[in-house]
């Protein structure tokens, strides 16, 4: 185990530490899929939402009128 200095732990004390989530290994790869499989989730009132779920019978009676 590593020992810190007099001054590093002086400079945790008065700045504090911050940890911060370390970055997913393929975050890059797919983000734009992602994104898109949730918007399509909360366009069709899949993902449980009162207001969602109400917006989706309001987008499908407009479809069916067309």
């Amino acid at each position: 185990m590593r020992k810190a200095s007099r001054d590093e732990v002086a400079q945790a004390i008065q700045g504090g530490i911050v940890f911060r989530k370390s970055p997913a290994p393929d975050a890059g790869k797919s983000g734009s899929v992602k994104t898109k499989a949730k918007k399509k989730a909360y366009i069709t009132g899949a993902h449980g939402s009162a207001s969602a779920r109400k917006k989706a019978a309001i987008r499908q009676a407009r479809a069916k009128r067309k």
